[in-house]
This record gives C-alpha cells, structure tokens and sequence, in this order.
C-alpha cells in the first residue's frame, strides 16, 4: 500500500484542534443533612447536595457515606463502681494457739530447776523435757538459752 505523496501533505496539513483549557472543578460545599420540610422522607447529601433518602447511609448519587454506622461505634461497657463497705467486723476475738502460761512462772523453775527441764513440763514440752532431763539441760547451754527466751516474752504467753 503507497502512499502518495499529495496524500501524505494532506494528511500532515490538516489543522490540528486545540481543546479549550478546561476549568477547575469547584468542589461542592459541605452541607449538614437537613429533613426536608414536607415530610417525604428525604435528607441532602452533604457531599454533593443531591436528595437522597433519610434512611439511606451511603449517596445513591455519588456513592460517599452519609452517616456513621451504628456497628461503628463500640458499645461502652457497663461499669458499676460500689465503694461501699459493709464490714462491721471489729476482729475482737483472738482465739490464741495453746493455752496460757505465766511468764514469771517459768522463769523462775528454769531458774532453778533448768537443768532438769522442769520450765519445758510446764510449758507443756513433754520431749524436750525429758532430753533436759537427761543432758543436764543440753549442757547449761540449753538452760541458758531457755532463760534468756521467756524473760523477753509477754506475760501472758501461750504454749
């Protein structure tokens, strides 16, 4: 297939058109969706002013979300605070641990009587009483210690 040539200027010598500049598009202002006043049913777009319906949560005009989704929002927890207190235990019964002995008591049968173990009866120290009794007071070591121990308790202790 040629060519000609006075095909070739009449091809390469038409005018070409020059479109005209175009415009910026003006963006529609927002508008709050307003009810309209008769009562039809229909809100306005406020992304691009078109009537659309009042239930409606995306444009049926420009497709945009109108409204929040109500499984949007997160459900605020319930939260109960109840800083009352209804305690009214005074925790005046102490139930102590054995049964009471006299300080003064005890300190005076391992003072003379240590070395026997007569304060670790009385205490109610049945086993180690007889184990002072048969080492002569785990070598006054032990009677010494014994001494030392019930003179710094309270009167009365429980044993």
């Amino acid at each position: 297939m040629e060519i000609n040539v006075t095909e070739k200027e009449h091809i390469t010598q038409q005018p070409v058109q020059q479109s005209e500049p175009r415009q910026p598009i003006q963006p529609v202002p927002r508008q709050p969706i307003q009810p309209v006043p008769n009562g039809s049913g229909t809100v306005f777009c406020k992304f691009c002013g078109g009537q659309i319906p009042a239930e409606a949560v995306i444009c049926t005009l420009c497709g945009r979300q109108v409204e929040q989704l109500q499984s949007a929002q997160p459900m605020q927890p319930q939260v109960v605070i109840n800083n009352s207190n209804s305690n009214v235990n005074t925790n005046t019964v102490y139930v102590p641990m054995g049964r009471p002995k006299n300080k003064w008591v005890a300190l005076i049968l391992c003072f003379f009587f240590g070395v026997f173990g007569i304060h670790r009866f009385y205490e109610g120290k049945i086993g180690t009483g007889i184990i002072w009794l048969l080492t002569v007071g785990l070598f006054g070591i032990g009677v010494f210690i014994d001494f030392i121990r019930i003179l710094f308790k309270p009167n009365p202790y429980y044993a």
